[in-house]
This record gives structure tokens, sequence and C-alpha cells, in this order.
């Protein structure tokens, strides 16, 4: 075992060990982890020298990851540790110095209920076709609720699965369903490329991991028209924006097209938050959006504005509102008053309801 190994050995022990969700390395600095939301850094091991950076880049690139990272100077790629844990990295530059972000990816996929998410993502798991998307800022558990979403496919349904990521994070073993997994510049050489491949390889569901471009919004969006179930993630963090974002992705002459397939194909629009909880860890809360008639229609009619009002009254037919859930977390005790304000959307309306 050469020094970089030994590292690297001791700092996956020590995210295991601490519970971490993250590990941020970077030369001339400690390792950091993040626990609970909270940055610590490791500062009984020793300072990352370059060459220790660049031993460990070694050992996690592929030669197509290495030559994208010399060129690019950032590459995103996964990592499987000896031990079979699983993470999630971006390695980059900053003010020239070499640094890693890892995420350490859970090696259970979990139920909704150990999640502490709605049931109702159970209905939406089980629909035939349509646009499905959860959205939030980085690192709420979007990628954890989407593969919660797809094993209860996996266990409930005989469908074929495709997933495309970059870079590919919970391994699925195929149950009741085929699931096939394709990571960027491994498998596919971009997302466009393996989502108009679906309609050639008998797909009935696909999840995205990240949809970034007008190409793969578009063919996705056209996918869920014609029969296939899409799961998908933006980093937005409202229903109301999100629809505004596809929308405005798109050149003018464009929009009025999307917003047309957008209201008919939308099935619903999960937000979600992870808050620290007063007996520690992180708890979410969320926001769902239902695609009904009304909604529909907002999105037509471009008053996409209009859409968190219909949440706000619209619970009896299941929608979620961010504050009333921010609301019954403090009243069960789970999370701080100031922790819901910060995390609100709209704070005067969440005053009124503690």
């Amino acid at each position: 075992m050469n020094q970089q190994e030994k590292i690297l050995n001791d700092l996956v022990d020590a995210v295991v060990k601490e519970n971490a969700s993250d590990l941020h390395l970077s030369e001339n600095r400690p390792p950091v982890i993040r626990v609970s939301n909270f940055l610590i850094p490791l500062v009984k091991m020793p300072l990352l020298a370059r060459q220790d950076m660049e031993g460990l880049l070694s050992l996690f690139l592929t030669p197509a990851n290495k030559a994208e990272f010399t060129n690019k100077k950032e590459v995103n790629f996964a990592y499987k540790h000896s031990n079979g844990r699983r993470f999630r990295c971006n390695a980059y530059m900053s003010l020239g110095r070499l640094s890693i972000a890892m995420r350490l990816v859970p090696q259970e996929i979990k139920t909704f209920k150990d999640l502490n998410l709605p049931p109702v993502l159970e209905v939406f798991a089980r629909k035939q076709q349509g646009f499905f998307l959860v959205v939030g800022p980085a690192g709420v558990g979007k990628s954890t609720t989407l593969a919660t979403m797809v094993e209860t496919i996996n266990r409930e349904r005989l469908e074929h699965v495709v997933t495309i990521e970059d870079p590919i994070e919970y391994v699925f073993d195929s149950k009741k369903s085929i699931v096939d997994q394709r990571e960027v510049k491994i498998d596919t050489p971009d997302f466009g490329t393996a989502l108009t491949g679906i309609f050639r390889q008998d797909a009935d569901v696909v999840m995205i991991g990240e949809m970034r471009d007008p190409e793969t919004i578009s063919t996705a969006v056209t996918a869920a028209e014609t029969g296939h179930l899409i799961l998908s993630t933006l980093h937005t963090n409202t229903a109301s924006q999100t629809v505004d974002r596809i929308i405005d992705t798109f050149p003018s002459d464009q929009q009025g097209q999307i917003r047309l397939q957008l209201s008919s194909s939308l099935l619903g629009i999960f937000s979600q938050r992870l808050i620290p909880r007063i007996s520690g860890g992180l708890i979410p809360a969320y926001e769902l959006l239902i695609n009904n008639t009304a909604v529909s229609n907002l999105i037509r009619e471009k008053r996409t504005h209009e859409i968190s009002s219909v949440i706000e009254t619209s619970s009896e037919l299941g929608m979620i509102d961010l504050n009333r859930n921010l609301a019954e977390l403090v009243r069960k005790g789970e999370i701080t008053v100031e922790n819901a304000h910060q995390f609100s959307t709209n704070s005067k309306a969440l005053e009124r309801m503690i």
C-alpha cells in the first residue's frame, strides 16, 4: 500500500466513523468533513501536499476523466472504495490549487418512511407516463429521493428502467424491473445522446440525473408525452421557479411550444430542503405541486407566479405547502422556529402559521 492509498483509507474510515455526508480535500489544508450540515476540519490529520492530492487523483480517475480534467480543470466522477462505499466526486482547481469534493452515497436505498418523506411520492412512482421533478439546492437529497422512487418501481413493477447519470450514484439490482444504468462519458457521450436512445431501447421509465440543456429538457418532455415516465432533478427552489426555469431555457420562439407540452405532460414537482433537527441530524421539509387543470391552465397562460397560491389553497387535493410543512415540524418539536424562518420562502406567511 502506497502513501496515497493509506491516506485515502484513513479518510474514508473517518467519513464512515463520523457519519459524514461529504469529504473536502485541498492542498495545504487539512481534510474537512460535513456532519449534519456542519463542516468539521480533521485537524489531527496532516495537511495534504500537492503530491498527495495528485496521488489521490490518480487513484480516482480513468484515462478519459484525466483527459477531461487536464482540458477543463474540472471533472465529475464516481469512486468505489475497497470497503464497498461509493462516492460521487468532483475534482477542480481553486486559485491554482487542486481540490476534490466527495459525497458519500448511502449503501442502502431507503424507503420514503425511512427518509421522512410523504407517502404520496409512491403515487408518482406508480404512474405509467408523465414528467416528475425533484428540485432544490445542491446537497438536499434530491438524488436519494429519486433513487427511492426508482427502487419502488424496481420492486413493484415489470418495467424497463434506464438511468442516465453523471456520475452513477446508487447502484440498483434488478428485481421485478430491468434496470440499466448509463454513466455519461463511460456508457454514453452525453445526456442528449443517451436520452434519444431510450426510444430505441424499449424503455418504460427513465431517470435523468440532471437536466442541463434545452436539448435534454425538450427530449425529456417529448418522452413524457409519448408514454414514458420521466424522473429528473433541477437546481431550483420552488415549483413556480422550476416551471419558469424550464421555459426560460428555450429561445423565445420555442417557449410557447414547450409551455404547451409541459402543461400537459407534467405530473408534479417536489421541492425539498434538509433542516437541522433539534434531536440531531437533518430532517426534510418540502413542497409538492400536483399538476391539475388549474395548474395546467396557469402554465399555458403564462401565470406561473400564481402557482404558489394554488399550492397554499389545495392541501385537500394532496398538494403540500412548504410553510405549512415547516410549521408542522416546529409544532412537533423537530426544528427550531429560527430554522423554519431561515428555510421559508415567505417568512411573513410562516409567521401567521406558527
